[in-house]
């Protein structure tokens, strides 16, 4: 069972670039603050698409305490994730500046839209740090064990 991101985690990121894209579409210092915020975020969506979220398509397999050696490609995944993490919160942080600095063009704008919007990626980056990445970590620690167990 290879390991993939689930259905919600792709399409919330899709949904991510298309009010991205929107705010492009602003002009103006909206759109400067938006390629700022797009310059932060890339790179981290990517990575996260990467390690961060794979390991979270095993969930439901795992929960109904399922287990076959392939999910043991998860490993190289989840390692890399927590080797990461520290980098990538301080990434968040970035990306929840830029947010506020773009939150700031679209107020001054009176684009409420832009502003709902960086205020939803602030919840999104909080989802990421309290549930998504910590819920990947365990993905990596029970694929251990019952890798463990499976050899004994």
């Amino acid at each position: 069972m290879k390991p993939q991101i689930p259905q919600p985690l792709t399409t919330e990121h899709q949904k991510l670039h298309r009010r991205l894209d929107a705010a492009l579409d602003a002009g103006g210092e909206i759109a400067d603050a938006t390629r700022r915020l797009i310059d932060v975020m890339h790179p981290h969506f990517v990575r996260e698409e990467e390690i961060a979220m794979p390991p979270l398509g095993l969930l439901g397999s795992l929960s109904r305490g399922e287990y076959d050696p392939e999910m043991d490609r998860v490993l190289e995944m989840t390692d890399a994730l927590g080797a990461e993490l520290p980098v990538m919160l301080k990434e968040h942080e970035a990306i929840r500046e830029a947010a506020a600095s773009l939150s700031r063009a679209a107020e001054s704008a009176g684009r409420n839209d832009i502003v709902d919007f960086c205020a939803d990626l602030g919840v999104h980056a909080a989802t990421e740090e309290e549930v998504l990445y910590p819920a990947a970590l365990l993905v990596g620690d029970i694929v251990r064990r019952r890798r463990e167990n499976d050899a004994d």
